[in-house]
């Protein structure tokens, strides 16, 4: 029986050349986006897959929420609540504490070579199942200073992997090599270079109170390992308990703690100080959803052209009835045709999926860092797995439709068939399918003109030739003196973050030593960037320079932050002299700056203060560069950065080009948007060409006869186009508003500034739609209108 379906099939499939041609052609372009999405999905539930206790092991997050202000989640918590969690709740077999951050030079000899590691204590090894090489896993992170490097970086910084007992040095401190790890896969959201024994860092911090605080929740990340069999609720209760214990303690704030499995990490809820490499859900239900849409747009092509050639199989389903072919029978002969169909499908395919996953790699650095997208047996099961789902799928509904057909249809000639009792079903599906290309055009165009607006937004303050170069632990007195020594370097100044890009670092402050604070987001620069940055002052004067060691008393704040405190929101020369504390210290306010965009523009303006410190480390220098030869004046940058470091590669960007990689994820979206749209208004078109066709074949003599009769080439073609462009311009009423209420009223409403909705998109979207649409249908009913009448009529 099998047999017989595998042969009927084939040979329906060689009479039907052109819809069978169409029915692969859409489906091998759909299943190719659906492999893409199976191979990311595939790779993302793999991460942590190779830990050994992977089902028992949890993450302590926090949830910070401060009064009238949303929670803030973090992936981090403080050490108190580590050691409380490991010393006074039961239900824990385990703990480890992970810090992030540590980052140094390691000299060996004469060589020096940047590392990048992890802080972590000696129960490391027993949660996580990353192999030593060498080395004891229950000592090799216990004592201070002792240092566990993978693989790669022994080879990196000794050419060998037996180095158990050798000495490292950073900064002036050497650290003794305890183990040999293997180097970490890269299906980890824990990645690293090298472990540091976390008592290294207690070595430091031990006597540090804001380090020892319960609200210190920026730094450690706490890992639990459950027994096996305890409920992790229980363990959550007594998360409660501790909070509300500590929590009595804060004003106005409270800080709890939630436990994340470690399988729901990297594809888990979106959290700040995160450790590794994460993926938003969102983000990855997005493609999904472009991915089945795609595949059920190829899926209703099947559908429609399998239905609209019903009067020519009516016949065979007939026969085979009369021979004693049961319902079931005939609709597996179906199944196995459109099964066929897709296995043909996925091997076009597999050939796209090749060429795109390098494309989709590279649209944007963070994919290629998190997923590889490499084959593996399962990864090409899914494949295969896929293809017979979509094959069935497509062919379901064309399945029950012959099925039902009986001797008496067949001598009636029924071709069609209705879901409502004014709607063809055929028609609904070219209307949904072009719904969907409307949808991603239109998207896409809009999604281009807000990130276009983002980039060319004005932020407050001037951004066009500065060049931020980060100090990577450098003396910044250094660089600006080499600097100076390039004539297409102007003026020159320091700061501790660059601003707009996303990069935040707030602290508490008070006014007036009320109970009430709230947070301000700080930058430490120095006395020149200001006028560098072209900010506007309403009020007062700049900071001045400080000399090393020198204690900071002044502060410049801009118009938010007098409006969140009330001091003189209308008359900001008043504010002048008044006092706010933050960390702890009095500062003056000496000077009111125009608001600017301290974070991304879809966020709404904050107060903020801008400080000079004297203790605080500088992070960049901000250098005005003017020059017409861009490549000369960077390698004469270079070499005057290779003169105080011959060890860091020098890592300087253009403001404009920062602020273009801060909204990069967005570009990302629009390119994989449009990529989309354009596929799906392919395979529409693909599908609206078959039908087409077929209108046009089985219309052939109808228009022989209007033709005879007297009926212009023009007319002719308004009739038979008539009732597709109905179609079109029903699907633009139902897409269109759609598309616009979705921006207006969900999108955009998530970002505070963003330009309002025109028309333009709509109307450009509706316009190529169309244009691409008449091309398949002009085509076609061109040649019908211009056939001989003759030659179609002469055996009548």
């Amino acid at each position: 029986m099998i047999g017989s379906y595998v042969k009927t099939s084939g040979r329906s499939l060689m009479r039907h050349k052109l819809f069978s041609f169409i029915n692969i052609a859409g489906l091998a372009v759909s299943m190719s986006v659906g492999l893409l999405v199976i191979a990311l999905v595939s790779e993302l539930l793999s991460f942590d897959e190779f830990h050994e206790k992977k089902d028992r092991v949890y993450r302590v997050i926090t949830h910070d929420q401060r009064q009238g202000e949303p929670s803030m989640d973090l992936a981090t918590t403080s050490l108190v609540a580590g050691r409380k969690i490991d010393t006074s709740l039961s239900g824990i077999e385990d703990l480890t504490l992970v810090r992030n951050g540590f980052s140094g030079d390691a000299k060996i000899g004469e060589s020096v070579i940047p590392v990048s590691a992890v802080w972590a204590d000696e129960h490391f090894f027993n949660i996580f199942s990353f192999p030593l090489l060498q080395g004891n896993p229950a000592t090799a992170l216990k004592e201070p200073y002792s240092l566990v490097l993978s693989e790669k970086m022994c080879k990196t910084l000794f050419g060998e992997v037996n180095v158990l007992g050798k000495s490292v040095l950073f900064d002036t401190t050497n650290y003794v090599v305890t183990g040999v790890v293997k180097d970490v896969p890269k299906n980890s959201h824990l990645r690293f270079d090298a472990l540091v024994s976390f008592s290294s860092a207690k070595e430091h911090r031990e006597a540090d109170d804001v380090f020892n605080n319960w609200n210190h929740i920026w730094s450690i990340c706490v890992y639990v390992l459950l027994p096996e069999g305890s409920d992790p609720a229980t363990l959550q209760a007594n998360l409660d308990k501790l909070s509300a214990a500590e929590n009595a303690h804060l004003d106005r704030r409270t800080i709890s703690l939630e436990l994340q499995p470690l399988k729901n990490i990297v594809l888990g809820k979106a959290l700040g100080n995160q450790i590794g490499p994460v993926m938003r859900p969102m983000a990855l239900y997005f493609f999904e959803g472009l991915a089945f849409i795609i595949i059920l747009s190829a899926g209703f092509n099947y559908t429609n052209l399998s239905i609209a050639r019903s009067m020519r199989r009516t016949r065979e389903v007939g026969i085979r009835k009369v021979m004693g072919a049961l319902k079931y029978q005939v609709g597996w002969q179906f199944i196995v045709e459109s099964t066929i169909i897709a296995l043909m499908a996925l091997l076009i395919a597999f050939l796209l999926f090749l060429f795109l996953r390098v494309q989709f790699l590279s649209l944007d650095r963070f994919l290629s860092d998190l997923v590889s997208l490499e084959l593996t047996p399962r990864m090409m099961f899914y494949f295969v797995l896929m293809a017979i789902v979509v094959g069935f799928g497509s062919g379901l509904l064309p399945a029950v439709f012959f099925s039902r057909i009986n001797a008496i249809q067949v001598l009636k000639g029924t071709s069609a068939l209705r879901i409502f009792r004014h709607v063809n079903l055929r028609k609904a599906l070219i209307v949904v399918q072009y719904c969907f290309s409307l949808i991603f055009i239109t998207t896409t165009l809009i999604g281009y003109n807000q990130y276009k607006s983002f980039l060319t937004f004005d932020l407050g303050f001037n951004t066009a030739h500065i060049l931020n170069i980060r100090l990577q632990q450098n003396k910044e007195e250094l660089i600006k003196k080499e600097l100076a020594e390039v004539p297409e370097v102007g003026a020159i100044s320091v700061s501790r973050i660059v601003t707009s890009l996303g990069s935040l670092q707030g602290s508490q402050m008070k006014y007036k030593d009320l109970n009430d604070s709230i947070v301000v987001w700080l930058n430490f620069v120095d006395e020149q960037y200001l006028p560098l940055h072209g900010h506007k002052f309403l009020a007062g004067k700049n900071l001045k320079a400080l000399p090393e060691g020198a204690e900071e008393s002044e502060v410049v704040v801009n118009e938010q932050l007098l409006r969140r405190f009330s001091i003189s929101p209308e008359d900001p020369t008043k504010a002048l002299g008044e006092v706010v504390t933050i960390d702890k210290k009095k500062l003056t306010i000496v000077g009111v700056v125009k608001d600017f965009h301290y974070g991304t523009v879809e966020n709404s303006i904050e107060p903020m203060a801008l400080r000079y410190s004297a203790h605080e480390p500088w992070g960049y220098i901000n250098a005005k560069v003017t020059t017409k030869d861009w490549p000369a004046t960077r390698a004469r940058i270079e070499a005057a950065w290779k003169k105080v470091d011959k060890v860091h590669p020098l890592d300087a960007k253009f403001y404009d080009d920062q602020i273009e990689d801060a909204y990069r994820m967005f570009a990302t979206m629009i390119k994989v948007i449009g990529a989309i749209a354009f596929l799906a208004v392919c395979i529409a078109s693909l599908g609206l060409f078959g039908m087409v066709v077929f209108t046009t074949e089985t219309r052939l003599k109808e228009i022989s006869i209007r033709k005879v009769l007297g009926a212009s080439e023009g007319r002719l073609i308004y009739l038979l186009s008539k009732g597709f462009f109905f179609l079109l311009m029903l699907a633009a009423a139902v897409a269109l508003p759609f598309t616009y209420f979705l921006f207006d009223k969900v999108i955009l409403v998530n970002f505070v500034y963003h330009p309002a909705l025109g028309y333009a998109e709509l109307a450009i979207s509706l316009a190529s739609v169309t244009l691409i649409a008449l091309l398949m249908i002009g085509s076609q009913t061109l040649k019908v209108a211009r056939a001989n009448p003759s030659e179609v009529l002469k055996n009548e």
